[in-house]
């Protein structure tokens, strides 16, 4: 990596815009793990209790769709910082 950097010629100021563009799109990775974590999580659990329980399974959807979508908000946060962190 520190061969490539050494080849590149580029200025300071390029060279911070590189680190900035890098470093968000790295955090933007880190924040979408989380919420594909807790959806795959959810709708796991969701699945277990509608086969434990089918009469039960139309509540349970339900409560499963309002989840995702507050878990989805999450990677949406996540997205909103990374347009901030790039162009801010």
């Amino acid at each position: 990596m520190l061969d490539v950097l050494a080849q590149v010629n580029a200025t300071g100021e390029e060279l911070i815009s590189f680190g900035e563009a890098i470093s968000a799109g790295f955090a933007y990775g880190l924040a979408a793990i989380g919420p594909g974590l807790g959806i795959g999580y959810l709708v796991g659990q969701s699945v277990q209790a509608m086969a434990r329980q089918p009469e039960a399974a139309g509540l349970v959807r339900t409560t499963m769709f309002l989840g995702i979508a507050f878990t989805e908000a999450l990677a949406l946060i996540g997205f909103v910082v990374f347009i901030l962190l790039k162009f801010a």
